[in-house]
């Protein structure tokens, strides 16, 4: 995910940090000076719905405005499965999870 919060601040006339933390403020949600850096410059690990929500509502946007989708970077991380030969097509079917092994029989 991409956090996009100083874009959609930008097109709102929102340039500084501590502009969108009174603007915040005036809509009832008070933000540290902390805080408000690591959402301004950062990717929030976390964020609170109730949050979100008051952040939209001071942006004017929706939560898919502010988390944008990078399905290039899910397929990159996803392990890449080798082509099965033919004679395999009676096999078990391969197991989902990190490398397991079968259990002992």
């Amino acid at each position: 995910m991409r956090w996009n919060l100083r874009m959609k601040a930008a097109e709102q006339g929102i340039w500084k940090s501590t502009e969108m933390r009174r603007r915040l403020a005036d809509a009832g949600l008070e933000i540290s000076a902390g805080k408000m850096s690591a959402l301004w410059t950062g990717i929030p690990t976390t964020i609170r719905l109730d949050d979100l929500d008051i952040i939209c509502d001071v942006l004017d946007c929706t939560p898919s405005d502010l988390l944008i989708r990078e399905p290039e970077k899910v397929a990159a991380l996803r392990p890449q499965r080798e082509q099965a030969p033919a004679a395999a097509v009676g096999a078990a079917p391969p197991r989902l999870g990190r490398n397991r092994t079968a259990p002992p029989a």
